[in-house]
């Protein structure tokens, strides 16, 4: 693996949780669209890696991923939940918005397919990943 992405794996994984949170208040205080029941878990997941991964970095802790992976695992597993959903290969009467803002609703798609929830799940990914590559590159050394 190259001698950059080696180096920066964690950072990498930082600036993703960062703008996936900026990018969640954004929609949420900035363009004014109220988030549902699924979104509220997934920020509940998302948010504190934004801390815990600089502090990780900065202590240089190998065990960071342990922290980390299953935040990101839990939340990953909402989003994935909401784009089933959306998806309609989960029943929509399976949605647990049934107070307030729709699970379903689509402020955002570009392109025909790109949502909220798909950027939410992504952003998971990356940071798993991330996780993933960090720990296999330290178990080799």
């Amino acid at each position: 693996m190259g001698t950059w992405l080696t180096k920066n794996i964690l950072y990498l994984a930082w600036v993703q949780a960062l703008v996936s949170t900026l990018g969640s208040l954004y929609a949420s205080e900035i363009l004014g669209f109220p988030p549902c029941v699924l979104c509220w878990y997934q920020r509940i997941f998302m948010y504190p890696l934004v801390l815990i991964l600089p502090i990780g970095i900065f202590k240089k802790d190998r065990n960071l991923p342990d922290y980390v992976i299953p935040l990101a695992s839990l939340g990953g597993l909402v989003a994935l939940y909401q784009n089933l959903l959306s998806w309609k290969v989960i029943s929509e009467t399976l949605a647990p918005c049934a107070i307030g803002v729709s699970c379903l609703t689509k402020y955002v798609n570009y392109f025909g397919f790109i949502t909220i929830p798909l950027l939410s799940l992504l952003s998971f990914v990356v940071i798993i990943s991330c996780m993933v590559v960090y720990k296999r590159l330290n178990s080799k050394s």
